[in-house]
């Protein structure tokens, strides 16, 4: 097309940009198409990078935009990658630092779960699963094993439920105080989690929301954290309504949208205080 090759489509271009390989997008199309710019628009959003559009009175569609020259070109800036230059420094600095601190504090309790869940039941210590991470690539997320191992295979990855029979007695109590997420420190320090964000979702829930959620790829653009905005406001344990998963995605979306130290370190000392245990916890 004028002398340019034609790459793909709208779902090529998301999938390489979910590749890292790039950062900004400009999107230069003729200004009467008003509802396809829209829809492009909309899909591009939910990844982690700046969208740009030619100045244009569709650029009032959308909340926010701010006008500038982008190689000398006017253009406005529909969205931003989240978390970028200083902030995105800060970020780093304060998993590093705050991670490594609650390892050597926490290493003698971190010990102690893991010789009772050797006791309580034959199985590994650790339980790993391939969650979806920052920019909706695969991680391995740790958790301590809370559920009896070998169990007959099971269709999918269903939620855990109350009273669920697969849930050890150990298991039982670090769940209901989320114990069993403390081996995600080591997540964070390997830097596929941050203290802060976004809960990871199993891959199997990921593609099933996705589907029924309008948006929800919008909560990969920053890493997945320990804790997030979402469960401090009680949105943690089973999702087993498509609206409770949906008022966790808009939790996610507004604190990555808002995001500061200051309200990393708010959700921190909230989950201390206040965030481990929880009637959904189970």
């Amino acid at each position: 097309m004028n002398g340019f090759p034609v790459l793909g489509n709208l779902d090529d271009l998301v999938r390489y940009v979910r590749s890292g390989k790039i950062h900004d997008v400009v999107i230069t199309l003729p200004w009467s198409a008003d509802d396809r710019l829209v829809n492009i628009i909309g899909k591009l959003r939910a990844l982690p990078v700046h969208i740009y559009l030619g100045s244009d009175l569709i650029g009032y569609h959308f909340p926010r935009h701010r006008e500038q020259l982008l190689e000398g070109v006017p253009v406005l800036e529909i969205a931003s990658a989240p978390l970028t230059g200083w902030s995105g420094l800060i970020k780093k600095i304060e998993d590093r630092t705050v991670g490594t601190s609650l390892v050597v504090l926490l290493s003698p309790l971190l010990l102690l779960i893991a010789l009772a869940i050797r006791l309580d039941s034959p199985g590994p210590i650790l339980f790993r699963q391939k969650r979806y991470g920052f920019n909706n690539q695969e991680i391995v997320v740790y958790k301590f094993r809370s559920m009896h191992h070998n169990r007959p295979r099971e269709e999918g990855v269903p939620q855990a439920t109350k009273n669920d029979p697969r849930v050890t007695r150990v298991g039982r109590i670090l769940r209901s105080t989320s114990l069993d997420e403390l081996p995600q420190l080591f997540n964070v320090l390997q830097g596929n989690m941050s203290m802060v964000g976004p809960r990871p979702h199993a891959v199997e829930h990921n593609e099933q929301y996705a589907q029924l959620i309008g948006g929800y790829h919008g909560r990969h653009r920053v890493k997945p954290g320990i804790t997030g905005w979402a469960q401090i406001n009680g949105f943690r344990g089973e999702t087993d309504t498509v609206e409770k998963m949906r008022g966790r995605v808009e939790h996610d979306v507004f604190y990555i949208e808002n995001w500061s130290l200051w309200f990393d370190l708010k959700i921190m000392m909230l989950t201390a205080f206040a965030g481990w245990t929880h009637k959904n916890a189970y």
